[in-house]
């Protein structure tokens, strides 16, 4: 009986789930939503827009990270969309646990004129941690100025894991 139910009308259930007082049904939503993949991605994100508290945001922004590359494109449009600090937190978690797959679409997405969202973008990358520096680290040398500046603060604020690698690029342009 389930399989006949429209998958528009699937998704919307599984995120009203999202709220729901039962931590089992909540994880079983967030599993089924990721791996629905990305027809659950617009519906999602419109979730973490809407959502009334952070439990909700949790959950959505847990959703979209479990459907992985797919999200993440329209994660970094919709943070532009929506410049709310509470949404764009969440987006941000939802692209750093996404992973490598995201790393370049979100440096690229720095070259935005916001500050703000730059500083979200640069989270997530912190948040993805190693498998970010390296791609950083190349783009230290990019045409955009603004580029440039994000992946240096970016490896800066991300400590132990991003600094050696910055160091060794001064070092190697000396």
């Amino acid at each position: 009986m389930e399989d006949q139910v429209p998958a528009e009308m699937k998704i919307h259930r599984l995120i009203t789930s999202l709220s729901d007082p039962s931590i089992d049904i909540r994880h079983q939503a967030v599993k089924t939503l990721g791996e629905i993949g990305e027809a659950a991605t617009e519906p999602l994100i419109q979730a973490l827009a809407g959502a009334v508290n952070n439990d909700h945001r949790w959950y959505a922004a847990v959703a979209l990270s479990g459907i992985g590359a797919p999200a993440a494109a329209p994660l970094i449009s919709a943070m532009r969309v929506h410049p709310e600090k509470e949404f764009r937190r969440f987006a941000s978690a939802a692209l750093g646990n996404i992973g490598i797959s995201a790393v370049e679409l979100i440096i690229d997405a720095m070259a935005d004129d916001d500050r703000e969202m730059r500083g979200f973008l640069s989270l997530a990358l912190c948040r993805i941690g190693k498998p970010a520096v390296e791609p950083l680290t190349r783009r230290l040398d990019d045409a955009d100025e603004i580029i440039r500046s994000c992946a240096t603060l970016t490896l800066w604020q991300m400590g132990e894991t991003g600094l050696p690698s910055m160091v060794n690029k001064l070092k190697e342009q000396e």
